[in-house]
């Protein structure tokens, strides 16, 4: 069972947790951004600005590990998913390229103010668009094809991508980035309380959201993803993942409302490590459904040895450098 084909599935599932808990949150901070209102707007900007600065770059991270090990361990599963679903994510690649040249050229326009917006504008967009996309492409790796969508003349903008359930989970995707974005800002507005209050109202109206939106999507997977959905209502670990994921979920909202922020941003990253996890675990053992297994897409077993190898050598020097970067940026100071 725990061959090389699933620990590098392991370590892919892994990768994308902690991109959707860092890389996520940033995208969060775009949806902030754009609904910054009132007297403080211009302090929450700065503050979505000032969170995600010195480490935004290094959170993709994440997102390169998971193409590398796909490329590498998994060679015609990463054929097929480049192909396949071509369209949306050579827009999710836009959409993040497009979102971090506007936050660096966004910083670097001082006081231009004209300027400023329009990077602004396209740092949103960015941020809005990413998320979704990723929900939506996720949605369609576990949809499993239609006959239409197989055909040369279908490899273009239209796709199992657009069906209700892949909207319906991008729509979530996007709200837990922003309900992961909210919590974390206000551990960041630290001794500021009226930029706490702020975040925190935002952060229990992105939670009620995404409960909203999550029930949607499970709904619409009985349709849309049947194999998902089954994961999901069936196997043995299904009830009591959804039951650790909403006991989490609750314990995020309750430690917002009592202002309980720190206890709060470990709840809410639980709870969105457990939605991605569920994830993977009900499409296992496929790559994508129902074409690829872990086991048919391998690349042989040497390059799989070698690659978990490397893995483990490159981890001594990742997760080490990445605690120094938060350690150095991130810390308080008296």
């Amino acid at each position: 069972m725990w061959g090389e084909p699933a620990l590098l599935g392991a370590v892919m599932l892994a990768a994308l947790i902690l991109y959707v808990l860092f890389g996520g949150a940033d995208f969060g901070g775009g949806v902030w951004h754009l609904l910054a209102r009132g007297p403080r707007a211009s302090r929450q900007r700065a503050l979505i600005a000032e969170a995600i600065a010195p480490i935004w770059e290094a959170n993709h991270v994440w997102l390169i590990l998971v193409v590398v090990v796909l490329f590498t361990g998994f060679p015609s599963a990463f054929a097929m998913i480049s192909t396949r679903f071509h369209a949306p994510m050579l827009a999710l690649l836009l959409a993040i390229v497009v979102r971090g040249s506007a936050f660096a050229f966004r910083s670097a326009s001082g006081e231009r103010a004209r300027e400023r917006r329009g990077w602004s504008a396209l740092f949103v967009a960015g941020s809005l668009a990413s998320p979704l996309l990723l929900g939506m492409i996720a949605a369609a790796m576990v949809a499993g094809p239609r006959a239409a969508d197989l055909s040369t003349a279908h490899l273009g903008w239209s796709g199992p991508w657009l069906t209700p359930f892949a909207l319906a989970a991008g729509l979530f995707t996007l709200a837990l980035c922003a309900f992961l974005a909210a919590v974390y800002l206000t551990v960041e507005a630290e001794g500021d309380p009226e930029l706490q209050e702020d975040f925190r109202r935002r952060a229990l109206g992105a939670g009620i959201v995404g409960g909203a939106l999550a029930l949607a999507t499970f709904l619409l997977s009985e349709s849309g993803a049947p194999r998902v959905h089954q994961g999901l209502s069936i196997r043995r670990w299904s009830w009591p993942l959804h039951g650790a994921t909403a006991l989490f979920a609750v314990t995020a909202l309750l430690a917002v409302g009592r202002r309980r922020f720190r206890l709060a941003r470990l709840a809410a990253a639980a709870q969105v490590a457990l939605v991605v996890l569920g994830w993977g675990a009900s499409q296992y053992p496929f790559v994508v459904v129902p074409d690829l297994t872990l086991a048919a897409a391998s690349a042989p077993r040497v390059t799989q040895t070698l690659l978990l190898a490397t893995l483990g050598a490159g981890a001594l020097v990742l997760f080490p450098s990445l605690r120094l970067l938060f350690r150095v940026f991130k810390s308080r100071r008296d």
